[in-house]
């Protein structure tokens, strides 16, 4: 009776998020949780995936998406996975085009676009063995707008708009479904102060004035519903941005 009384005991559904440290992520992996996945927290910064790890009873895993090795042993760490977040991601200056700084937009390409690539290569196995899986990529409405003093920063998460449509097509057929989850302004403790070079008073003027720019905890709420609805539902892309933002060049200030 033991056995059977096993056997139909449901294992939790695995998720994994990248770039889970702070901010978007970790409000993902919390949000995930609530929803009864174990989730795996992965990033850098093993002091506070630890701390996650612990707070939502789920597993840290130190990765940097910009390495093959340690993607790799994510993967094998993570046999089945029922949800991949690829959230890991960043901005770095607001050089123009004229200006830019080639190396810092080949960072912000390689941690934005070819890193989710890495990840998701590594990780279809473990897709595929859940039977029933889900990728959602953090792109931005920086995916869809273009600024001024963002070339590089727009180019990449373009990159991830039109990669995350191509996966889509590729894997048609396949029970995993493929979507974007792309925010507009969202204050974070880090994003823009990482934009600025650390620069406090820069990055808070991004915001200055703004009424309620997005939380991290909206996306993830946002994050969590498309990861949760009915097999065969695909959320193909989600814009979600604050009421105060109605395009890149129209915010309300007070």
């Amino acid at each position: 009776m033991g056995g059977m009384s096993d056997q139909s005991t449901p294992q939790p559904r695995t998720a994994v998020v990248t770039g889970a440290s702070s901010g978007i992520g970790a409000a993902t992996a919390r949000a995930l949780a609530e929803q009864g996945f174990r989730v795996v927290c992965a990033a850098r910064r093993t002091d506070r995936i630890e701390a996650l790890a612990d707070e939502v009873g789920g597993e840290a895993i130190t990765c940097d998406i910009t390495d093959a090795a340690s993607v790799e042993a994510l993967a094998a760490a993570v046999p089945v996975c029922h949800v991949l977040v690829n959230n890991a991601g960043g901005a770095v200056g607001v050089d123009r085009v004229d200006e830019a700084d080639l190396d810092t937009w080949r960072w912000m390409y390689d941690v934005n676009v070819l890193g989710l690539v890495r990840v998701t290569q590594a990780l279809l196995p473990a897709l595929r063995a859940s039977g029933d899986a889900v990728v959602v990529n953090v792109g931005s409405t920086a995916g869809r707008w273009a600024y001024e003093g963002g070339g590089g920063y727009t180019a990449a998460k373009h990159g991830v708009k039109v990669v995350t449509e191509t996966l889509r097509l590729e894997l048609n057929g396949e029970p995993i479904r493929v979507c974007e989850v792309a925010p507009g302004m969202v204050r974070t403790d880090e994003f823009s102060l990482k934009r600025f070079g650390g620069d406090q008073a820069r990055a808070d003027a991004v915001y200055a004035g703004v009424d309620q720019p997005l939380l991290a905890e909206d996306v993830a709420d946002a994050i969590a519903w498309v990861a949760t609805r009915p097999s065969h539902v695909d959320i193909d892309e989600l814009v979600i941005k604050p009421r105060a933002q109605a395009a890149a060049h129209k915010v309300h200030r007070s």
